[in-house]
C-alpha cells in the first residue's frame, strides 16, 4: 500500500457500536480541581454516553458552587458524605481524580457500593495500594479502568494499526518524551506533586507513564525488565527523587524502550517507534491540547497525517461509558495498571542500586 493510503480508511472510534443512550451513565466526580472544572466535566457534558450528576470534594461549598454551573449536576457532596453512602442513588459510577496517595479510600468505598471505577493515573502511590485496589474491584465484581488518555487518541490508535500493519518492520526501538515546566503550568511549591507522600514519585510517576504506557500500548506488549536514572536538583524538589527521569524498558523480542521525563524542562513530547523497514512518530503526543501529528516512514517514503483537533477527554470518558453499557471489560483494566506501576517503582529502585529491575 503507499503511504497516500494511510489517510483513509481509518475510524476514529473503532471500538464504538453503540452512539446514543436513553439512560447515560451517570458519574461522581471524586475531586474538583482544574482537571475536572476544565477539563473533565467540559469533556462528559459534550459527551453522548455519560453526564455528570455528582460532584464530592472537601469542601461541601466548593461541590455545590462548581455543580450550579452544571445543569446536570443533582448533588455535591463531602468526601465524608461519600464513604457514608450519601447520594449513592444518583450515580453508577466514578471518576477518581485526587492525588495519587488518596486514590485508593474512594475506590474501595466505591467497590463496595457497586459503582464502576475510572481512576486517574498512576493508580496509586504504591504497589501495595494499586494491588488492594485491584483486589477490592474483583471482589466486589465492579469494572475498574484506568484512564490512559492515549488509549482513545486517534493518532496513536492509527500508529497501532500501522504496526500491527507491519509498516515499520519488526519494531526495534521506542523513543519517549514528556517534559514540562511543572511550576509554572502550577505555580505552587506545595502541590502534591512535589509531595512524595501523596504522589508516589514526580517526573517518572506523574509524565513518564505516558511514554511507558503508550509504548506498551503501541507494541502491544508488557515490560520485562527496567533500567532508569532519576535526580533533583532545584530545591522545590527536594521531597522528591525525581525531578528529572530516564529509564530504559526491555521488551519481549528484543524491544528496547527508552523513555524521558522532567518536571523542570522546556514543554514538549513526543513517541517514536522505530522498526527494521520504517518509523513512526507522533509529535506532538501527549498534552491535551496540542493536535496530533503521525509521520509515517517506510523505505523511501514518508508522509506526515494531521489529525482534527478532538477532546482526549471526551474519547475517554465515551469510551468509558461505553464498556459499561455494553458489558465490555476496557482494555486499560486494574492488572494493566499494576504494570505500570511496578515498572516505574522499579525505575526509582534501579536509580538507587544502578542495576537493572527484573519485573
Amino acid at each position: 500500500m503507499e503511504l497516500d493510503a494511510l489517510t483513509t480508511d481509518f475510524t476514529r472510534r473503532d471500538w464504538q457500536h453503540v452512539t446514543e443512550t436513553d439512560d447515560p451513565v451517570r458519574i461522581a466526580m471524586i475531586g474538583v480541581g482544574w482537571w475536572t472544572r476544565e477539563q473533565a466535566m467540559p469533556a462528559v457534558a459534550a459527551a453522548d454516553l455519560c453526564e455528570t450528576t455528582v460532584l464530592v470534594s472537601g469542601d461541601a461549598a466548593k461541590a455545590e458552587s462548581v455543580g450550579a454551573d452544571s445543569p446536570t449536576v443533582e448533588r455535591g457532596i463531602t468526601y465524608e458524605q461519600f464513604h457514608d453512602g450519601e447520594a449513592s442513588d444518583a450515580y453508577d459510577a466514578v471518576y477518581v481524580v485526587t492525588p495519587n496517595a488518596e486514590h485508593l479510600p474512594f475506590v474501595e468505598t466505591a467497590a463496595e457500593l457497586g459503582k464502576a471505577v475510572l481512576c486517574e493515573k498512576p493508580m496509586e502511590a504504591t504497589v501495595e495500594r494499586a494491588e488492594r485496589m485491584v483486589a477490592t474491584c474483583d471482589a466486589h465484581d465492579v469494572p475498574l479502568m484506568v484512564a490512559y488518555r492515549m488509549h482513545t487518541e486517534p493518532a496513536v490508535r492509527r500508529a497501532r494499526d500501522l504496526i500491527r500493519d507491519g509498516y515499520v518492520g519488526d519494531p526495534v526501538f521506542v523513543h519517549g518524551n514528556m517534559t514540562e515546566p511543572i511550576l509554572e503550568l502550577v505555580p505552587d511549591a506545595d502541590q502534591w506533586r512535589l509531595d512524595w507522600d501523596l504522589s508516589g514519585g514526580c517526573a517518572a510517576m506523574d509524565i513518564g507513564i505516558y511514554s511507558l504506557n503508550t509504548a506498551r500500548f503501541l507494541l502491544d506488549a508488557d515490560p520485562t525488565a527496567v533500567y532508569g536514572t532519576a535526580h533533583s536538583v532545584a530545591p522545590e524538589f527536594d521531597d522528591v527523587p525525581d525531578e528529572h527521569a530516564a529509564f530504559q524498558v526491555a521488551f519481549p523480542d528484543h524491544v528496547t524502550a527508552m523513555c524521558t521525563a522532567s518536571q523542570n524542562a522546556h514543554l514538549a513530547s513526543h513517541i517514536r517507534v522505530t522498526g527494521t523497514a520504517g518509523e513512526l512518530r507522533v509529535e506532538p503526543a501527549f498534552y491535551p491540547w496540542d493536535e496530533r501529528r503521525l509521520h509515517v516512514a517506510h523505505g523511501e517514503s514518508d508522509l506526515t497525517i494531521d489529525f482534527d483537533g478532538i477532546d482526549q477527554m471526551e474519547e475517554e470518558f465515551e469510551y468509558f461509558a461505553h464498556c459499561l453499557l455494553t458489558d465490555t471489560e476496557p482494555h486499560a483494566d486494574g492488572d494493566h495498571g499494576l504494570v505500570d506501576i511496578r515498572t516505574l517503582k522499579g525505575v526509582y529502585e534501579a536509580s538507587e542500586t544502578g542495576a537493572a529491575v527484573e519485573l
